[in-house]
């Protein structure tokens, strides 16, 4: 199948990519996915190096991205703040164009979101955001393309997300937005998603027809949903608010009564690691309504999907 073209040079957010660009991820994924488990392999990175910048720790971001790119014939570099000079003052410029000089990519995993946008200014090569303070894109794509991949049109569904308005939840309005997804986040009123991209999202749906819902009442949020989402309270580096967001997300679970007010057969998904037990129970995640595995699996093929797309 031929690889789908993408206009930009990066991927920072979700909105650097059209719908029809991620349609066409999606079927690309689908085909590479297919293959995989036929046992049939492709070699379009041959010989390709992405180098993997880890500022934050992670499973997933590392083992998805690392195995992908091996699987597509090429190789990864695991680059740790503790690894390269960036973590002894060097600047994000100077390891831009020396990376440029070595690699044909980057992908970067790291707290401000400036960080990768400063990284992809000053690089020759596409900068992929693994995740940053503000945006998770390759996760909220795979989110999408599970979705995708369960329906004959997406645009039919209604995600709602449960919890903390973090990276995850500003890249899944992003995404909703673009494809015309019915999506509804509900958090308490301090820890809503960025104002400026429910903005962004907003703008975004007048053209795709979705329908957004910022709002702190869950019993409204999940109504007739066919998708339940949600993520940790404490993201990385907030350790400090712990108590804090313990109190102010009680009540912020998703259970299995929760489930029962959703749609019919609704499924739950979330992005991992979660804290069984405090953002969802243990038995709604091990239950038939259950896509979180299957999710985590879609990372590897998505990835996958845009190095394709960005390093070919």
């Amino acid at each position: 199948m031929k690889i789908p073209g993408i206009k930009s040079k990066d991927l920072l957010t979700v909105s650097d990519l059209s719908r029809d660009e991620i349609f066409k991820l999606f079927e690309f994924t689908t085909s590479l996915k297919k293959d995989l488990k036929r046992g049939i392999h492709h070699n379009y990175l041959t010989k390709k190096t992405l180098a993997m910048i880890f500022e934050k720790s992670s499973t997933r971001t590392r083992v998805s991205f690392e195995t992908g790119i091996v699987q597509l014939g090429g190789y990864a570099l695991f680059l740790s703040e503790n690894d390269i000079q960036l973590g002894r003052g060097e600047t994000l410029s100077d390891t831009a164009m020396v990376l440029s000089r070595y690699v044909d990519g980057i992908m970067i995993r790291t707290y401000s979101h400036n960080k990768a946008i400063d990284l992809a200014k000053n690089s020759a090569i596409p900068v992929i955001n693994g995740l940053t303070d503000s945006f998770h894109p390759c996760q909220s794509l795979t989110d999408f393309y599970t979705i995708y991949e369960r329906e004959k049109d997406i645009t039919q569904t209604k995600l709602v997300y449960i919890g903390d308005g973090n990276n995850v939840a500003n890249s899944l309005l992003l995404g909703a937005a673009i494809l015309g997804v019915d999506i509804a986040i509900a958090s308490p009123p301090e820890f809503s998603p960025l104002p400026e991209v429910v903005e962004e999202a907003r703008a975004l749906s007048s053209k795709s027809g979705a329908h957004i819902l910022i709002t702190d009442d869950i019993s409204l949020a999940v109504q007739d949903a066919h998708y339940l989402y949600t993520d940790v309270w404490i993201s990385m580096g907030m350790e400090e608010e712990t108590e804090k967001r313990k109190k102010a997300f009680t009540g912020y679970k998703i259970s299995l009564d929760l489930l029962k007010k959703c749609g019919k057969n609704c499924k739950v998904m979330h992005c991992l690691p979660a804290h069984r037990g405090e953002e969802i129970d243990a038995d709604v995640m091990d239950s038939d309504n259950s896509i979180i595995f299957d999710q985590a699996e879609n990372r590897l093929h998505v990835q996958k999907a845009i190095m394709c797309s960005l390093m070919v």
